[in-house]
């Protein structure tokens, strides 16, 4: 556990998590899906719903869909700087996409994105063997965690223009 890393113990049994993850980078993602489902195991969620997606961009419109049906969301990618702009704009777009659809919705949303320079930054949080870090575990055990912390509270009405 990394230096000031919160120790996180929860009971999560009987929640309903959606595990969404981006396709880029597959042997990271492999990593950070592992993770992710250890940590769920790990704290008694059984109902998992796994869906795929293109790349991280693509996390958001699907985190937007599984909310409303799930107790939490686990948004997993991979975005590792290049020479252009797009590295920024594609790790602004997802950071902005998932906090909006946690806030919209009330439901929590673990995000296990790593923003990274290079590919070894990438590997050395993706929680495979020799990994400094477990990314998709702590965002599975944050995810888990917010909503149990949540559970009795309820969720905001929907909204008179959007019915949402």
């Amino acid at each position: 556990m990394k230096d000031g890393a919160p120790s996180v113990d929860v009971d999560g049994s009987g929640l309903s998590v959606a595990l969404v993850a981006a396709s880029w980078h597959r042997t990271v993602m492999a990593g950070l899906v592992d993770g992710a489902r250890r940590g769920l195991a790990g704290a008694g969620v059984r109902d998992v719903r796994y869906v795929e997606v293109p790349g991280s961009v693509e996390l958001s419109v699907a985190a937007a869909r599984l909310a409303p049906h799930h107790d939490a969301v686990v948004a997993l990618g991979v975005v590792i700087r290049g020479g252009t702009p797009h590295f920024d704009y594609v790790c602004q777009a997802v950071t902005t996409g998932l906090t909006e659809v946690a806030v919209r919705t009330g439901v929590p949303v673990g995000f296990g994105v790593l923003t990274c320079d290079d590919e070894q930054q990438a590997l050395d949080r993706a929680g495979l063997e020799g990994s400094a870090e477990d990314k998709g575990f702590e965002a599975a055990q944050a995810a888990v965690a917010t909503a149990v912390a949540l559970r009795d509270v309820p969720l905001p009405a929907p909204s008179p223009s959007t019915g949402r």
